[in-house]
């Protein structure tokens, strides 16, 4: 059995949809079944700068590091965190 679906309203502003779907259940006014993947190619992930104190011998041995393979070390500090978190 097949739900009928009533079409969503037309809204005057981002803040009055914003509260309709709030409150709305969105089954009630899309087909998943209709539904088609979108890509976003240019959206970036959100990022937060951070201050982390190392010891200079450290920062110097992965500038190195990052030298050898031709990269920003800031770059190279990032793959190695998401490396090891996961």
């Amino acid at each position: 059995m097949t739900k009928k679906l009533t079409p969503a309203p037309a809204f005057a502003s981002e803040e009055e949809e914003r509260a309709f779907w709030e409150t709305h259940d969105s089954a009630d006014h899309l087909d998943p079944a209709t539904a088609e993947r979108v890509r976003f190619p240019n959206l970036k992930p959100s990022t937060c700068s951070i201050s982390l104190r190392l010891p200079v011998s450290l920062l110097e041995r992965i500038k190195v590091e990052a030298n050898k393979r031709d990269v920003p070390y800031q770059s190279l500090i990032k793959v190695w965190l998401k490396e090891k978190v996961g």
